[in-house]
């Protein structure tokens, strides 16, 4: 028998949903201060009245749904699951008051990029947005990057027994440091300090490539927090093609490489060991996976001879492949080029790197290395075990910070997310074909919104269709936090609908 929730759940469901969306409310804070200093005075007024909407509504849920009790395994998977939603809902608030969006759907499906770190987007006549706006495009990635669940815990949560409940929900199950809430503050200082050396040097790399300081500083700022969440949000509509800049482009690689690692790989190597790096089972088979689809892109475009010299090959065909691999959408060349110069091989091996994604616990999304680490693991130990003798005893350990026994119940999580992925990737391809899209332009599509990547070959635009933005919103949501609090949140509601 399914029992139905009470009335008890829903408060408490509803008591943590409004501190996030008051949370979501005071981080427009920031845009709204730029929007006064700049003196953008109809961009304030848009980002005070979304702050009160935020306000009121967040007080209205906790004081309507107070609740002492703390949070248990579905309650925090389901506060996870619609805080997501809640969270885009609030967000496009201020998009959708500044006229750059041709409907509120389309502001909601750029908060939820923006929010999942995707970095799709349908916004109009991007290169005359204000500053306030764009700085809120660039900021809910930064936010969205940690986690929104990281938000709250760092700063509205202070030692609920349900955090950790609510923190696995949203894609991440390692712990840094003991306490959820000091490992959710510790992403932040990590977050913080790279913000602050990586806004530094783009800030220089912009000044100059010709930049004033304050654009420099600008666009430094914006584009690191879009590319260490990996996100792929750009302050111009051509993207990192804007710039026309080697130089640019490597310092923005080593940005979205850094972001597609693991936070606890992070604390290792800032604390403890520098050689974690090379030992680290997710490291070898990130390195191991970017070399092969590297390779496959590289025979791809020798194919077609569209980048004859070994500059071109690296500014246009390793840089997408880095920003599709880290999840990052970053782009150095307009999106139908993908179509008409790349070739169906490169494309396709571009997609499986999409598909493939970076470290668990990361900013990153897909199918995640330590995942795929483990899975090939589990097939050489499967291979090894046939060829040798029936009486040999062998434990198979892997490497992942410290030495792991590689357990059967940990082959089979990876293998139920990897497949969860590819139905995620196949549904929205098929979507997409019919809806009118060839079959390659949209599996690539599907890919890059469900694996929350943001490369586009030209599929995503304002005119597309709405059933395609809803499946891209619903891709991004569900990708983004790994289907366990998706499964939750309708389990609940069909236990509402049909419990007893």
């Amino acid at each position: 028998m399914i029992l139905k929730p009470s009335l008890a759940d829903l408060k408490t469901v509803g008591y943590y949903l409004g501190k996030i969306i008051i949370g979501i409310g005071m981080s427009m804070l920031l845009p709204l201060a730029s929007a006064a200093a700049c003196g953008e005075l109809n961009p304030a007024y848009d980002f005070i009245i979304a702050f009160l909407i935020c306000i009121i509504i967040g007080k209205f849920l906790i004081l309507l749904c107070f609740s002492e009790k703390n949070l248990n395994w579905a309650q925090g998977m389901v506060v996870v699951s619609l805080a997501w939603l809640a969270v885009s809902l609030f967000g496009a608030i201020p998009f959708y008051l500044s006229g750059h969006w041709g409907s509120y759907l389309d502001c909601v499906f750029d908060a939820m990029s923006g929010f999942a770190t995707t970095g799709l987007t349908l916004v109009q006549d991007l290169d005359h947005i204000s500053r306030a706006v764009n700085l809120w495009r660039h900021l809910i990635m930064f936010i969205g990057g940690q986690g929104v669940v990281v938000l709250a815990l760092s700063f509205l949560v202070r030692g609920s027994a349900g955090a950790f409940r609510m923190y696995v929900g949203e894609g991440r199950d390692e712990k840094i440091l003991p306490n959820v809430v000091e490992t959710s503050r510790f992403i932040w200082i990590v977050s913080i300090v790279y913000f602050i050396l990586g806004t530094l040097v783009l800030a220089i790399v912009g000044r100059l490539e010709g930049m004033s300081w304050l654009n420099s500083f600008f666009h430094g700022a914006c584009i690191f927090m879009a590319a260490f969440d990996t996100g792929g949000f750009a302050p111009q509509s051509q993207n990192i093609l804007y710039y026309h800049s080697l130089s640019y482009e490597i310092v923005t690689m080593v940005i979205m490489i850094l972001g597609s690692l693991n936070f606890k790989l992070h604390y290792t190597l800032w604390l403890q060991s520098k050689k974690e790096l090379t030992k680290n089972i997710e490291t070898r088979a990130f390195f191991m996976t970017i070399m092969l689809t590297f390779f496959l892109v590289a025979v791809g475009l020798a194919k077609s001879g569209v980048y004859p010299g070994v500059l071109g090959l690296f500014r246009k065909g390793f840089y997408q492949l880095i920003s599709g691999h880290t999840g990052t959408g970053y782009q150095t060349i307009y999106a139908r080029q993908f179509i008409h110069e790349w070739g169906d091989f490169a494309l396709a091996a571009l997609i499986v790197a999409m598909g493939l994604g970076g470290g668990v616990c990361s900013t990153t999304g897909g199918i995640k290395m330590l995942r795929i680490g483990v899975v090939f693991k589990a097939l050489y130990n499967d291979v090894k075990r046939i060829m040798l003798p029936e009486s040999a005893v062998f434990i198979e350990k892997y490497h992942h910070i410290k030495e792991m026994i590689l357990q059967d119940r940990q082959v089979r999580s990876a293998m139920l997310i990897l497949l969860c992925y590819l139905g995620l990737y196949a549904i929205g391809g098929i979507i997409g074909m019919l809806l009118g899209y060839p079959a390659l332009e949209a599996f690539f599509e599907s890919t890059s919104s469900a694996a929350n990547v943001g490369l586009s070959c030209g599929i995503t635009k304002a005119s597309m269709p709405a059933l395609l933005k809803l499946t891209y919103i619903a891709q991004m949501w569900i990708g983004r936090l790994e289907f366990m609090s998706i499964f939750t949140l309708v389990g609940f509601f069909a236990a509402f609908v049909r419990g007893k």
